[in-house]
């Protein structure tokens, strides 16, 4: 049978969910997530997971906060002046805004708190500082 190694493209469905069961997303309605092993387009511990299966296989995955989106990081919150926000948008706690960094680059954010005058933003990956369990087969494994 095919494994799954370094440098393969490989072809799985997924289902991602927190520890309590909550799902945050899943391939099965969608087409099967396609990725090169080692090329860092998905976090560290999936493709650490995904290597070592062959075609068929399915495995359940537990991956820590350092092999997924990192720690939650308080120095990633930030409050800024309601009146630098523009007057149209209906602010609510919960909602994702995208702003530009100094490097132009955009970014999301989420509206963690509102005050009369501040608004505070968090700037961590919503998954930050959570185990992520994923449910994944692996349909094919395409050499490099």
């Amino acid at each position: 049978m095919t494994e799954a190694k370094m440098n393969d493209k490989v072809k799985v469905h997924y289902k991602g969910s927190l520890r309590d069961g909550t799902v945050f997303d899943s391939s099965e309605e969608r087409e099967p997530l396609e990725f090169i092993i080692g090329k860092g387009t998905v976090i560290p511990g999936f493709e650490k997971g995904v290597m070592g299966m062959c075609e068929g296989d399915t495995k359940v995955i537990a991956i820590q906060a350092e092999d997924a989106y990192g720690p939650y990081r308080d120095d990633l919150i930030g409050v800024v002046d309601r009146s630098r926000i523009p007057d149209d948008i209906d602010l609510k706690i919960g909602m994702v805004l995208q702003v530009r960094s100094p490097e132009g680059n955009v970014i999301n954010v989420v509206i963690s708190k509102i005050t009369d005058t501040d608004v505070t933003l968090d700037l961590n990956h919503p998954l930050a500082g959570k185990e992520l369990i994923f449910e994944v087969r692996l349909l094919k494994v395409l050499q490099a």
